[in-house]
């Protein structure tokens, strides 16, 4: 499912708000949470997941093509750990 597609199903689930209000507020959403794992914080949607940042520590890595070494720096990702629901749902439709 895309961006758009997700606005495409809240617009039409909810007669009374139009594809621009849902798109407005599905880039809220997603603005809020990209805002908060910046700031370091945690985001917790309950039956869903939650959202969280990582450190990857400086490692030495392999160029693919010349196989050479090259440092790679350390960095702070974001990691998402599916909720309890979430999980039993994806494995009971499988």
């Amino acid at each position: 499912m895309t961006k758009s597609e997700l606005v495409e199903i809240i617009a039409d689930g909810y007669g009374e708000i139009t594809r621009r209000e849902a798109e407005v507020v599905v880039n809220e959403i997603f603005h809020a949470i990209s805002d908060a794992l910046a700031n370091g914080d945690r985001v917790e949607l309950r039956g869903f997941g939650s959202f969280t940042t990582k450190r990857r520590n400086p490692r030495i890595g392999r160029n693919p093509k010349t196989g050479e070494s090259v440092q790679v720096p350390g960095k702070i990702v974001p990691h998402f750990k599916p909720g309890k629901e979430l999980r039993e749902r994806v494995d009971h439709n499988r």
